[in-house]
């Protein structure tokens, strides 16, 4: 299968998108079995105990418990707008933001952060001269504090189109922003796996796209998510990954295989540095991750953290740590969606 193809499908009654590059898995989204607290969620939230040693506080969501990393200007019992950043991990308190963000396809309204900004990979000068006239007056008359992104996907649609998406956009915030009053509630739903498919995968637009009950396992993605539910990862060139969760962090062992040649090393970990973002993508994981790879030079490590670099650039929001003292190298980054193990089969 070749080209870029988005394959809608459903898992028993709940809906799953995968987005395939030239036959390779690259983006799977599939829906939690509850979607009311799932990320991107947005609610009315009640703060309740700060918890000052861990820099946050607790706030009662509608049928559970949230913790907001904020304190300063927040007392218990005010009522917060927040939105779901992550899953929850078992035992812990859902993560959730005042950073809320309202997505569509074409648009992002971001409070709190005001300007009108257009994406950086539209570089036609007089279509972001167009797009900048048409934003602002989408905007005009907005609250000062309401911002504006125009994402990249602009370049494919008419202008009547952009401005109905902005104002649709623009009305659910004012109105979501302006509920306060009242307990608990959740006020906009989770966005579904089609809907994410559809607003987050259209940019370069797909060759094709396949909408069909048995879609997955007639194009391969079925094979594929099995391949994921094992810790181990095949690399071009014969070396492998061993990707391990832990309730702590995430643990990679990069491996040569059958290669003994003096470059294996540093073939292997270059192969394992590309892959490794997309692994922890399709997997679900996050938090600290530490990579052991196979022993090489240190003189190569220069040339291992160019690769380690560009591989992690469009990789989500990710902290390169760097080496440590025993030559394991470490990153961190941010849980932005349940473990596929739980979601799948």
């Amino acid at each position: 299968m070749k080209g870029r193809v988005i394959i809608l499908d459903r898992i028993g009654e709940r809906e799953a998108a995968a987005l395939m590059v030239d036959g390779q898995l690259e983006d799977i989204a599939i829906d939690a079995p509850d979607l009311a607290l799932a990320p991107g969620a947005i609610c009315r939230a009640v703060a309740d105990r700060p918890m000052k040693g861990q820099g946050g506080i607790f706030v009662k969501l509608p049928g559970g418990q949230g913790f907001l990393r904020q304190i300063s200007g927040i007392s218990p019992g005010q009522r917060l707008i927040v939105q779901v950043s992550g899953p929850a991990e078992p035992g812990k308190a859902l993560p959730v933001t005042i950073r809320v963000l309202f997505k569509s396809r074409y648009a992002i309204i971001t409070p709190g952060a005001p300007g009108l900004n257009i994406s950086r990979r539209i570089r036609d000068e007089a279509l972001r001269a167009e797009l900048e006239r048409l934003a602002s007056g989408a905007m005009q008359g907005a609250a000062p504090d309401l911002g504006l992104i125009l994402r990249s996907v602009c370049d494919q649609a008419g202008d009547e189109d952009i401005a109905e998406d902005i104002a649709a956009l623009r009305r659910l915030a004012e109105v979501v922003l302006a509920d306060l009053d009242g307990g608990p509630e959740l006020l906009v739903d989770a966005p579904g796996a089609h809907e994410l498919a559809w607003r987050d995968w259209g940019d370069p637009a797909p060759d094709e796209v396949v909408d069909e009950d048995g879609a997955f396992a007639a194009h391969g993605v079925a094979d594929q998510l099995d391949a994921l539910a094992a810790a181990r990862a095949d690399l071009p060139g014969g070396g492998h990954l061993w990707i391990e969760s832990t309730r702590a962090l995430v643990a990679v062992d990069v491996n040569t295989g059958a290669d003994t040649s003096p470059a294996a090393a540093l073939k292997v970990n270059i192969a394992a540095a590309r892959d490794l973002p997309r692994q922890l993508r399709l997997r679900g994981l996050g938090g600290q991750v530490v990579i052991d790879f196979a022993p090489m030079p240190k003189r190569d490590r220069n040339i291992l953290d160019q690769v380690i670099r560009a591989a992690f650039r469009a990789g989500g929001e990710v902290t390169l740590a760097g080496w440590t003292g025993l030559g394991l190298y470490e990153l961190t980054r941010r849980r932005d969606r349940p473990a596929l193990t739980g979601l799948w089969p």
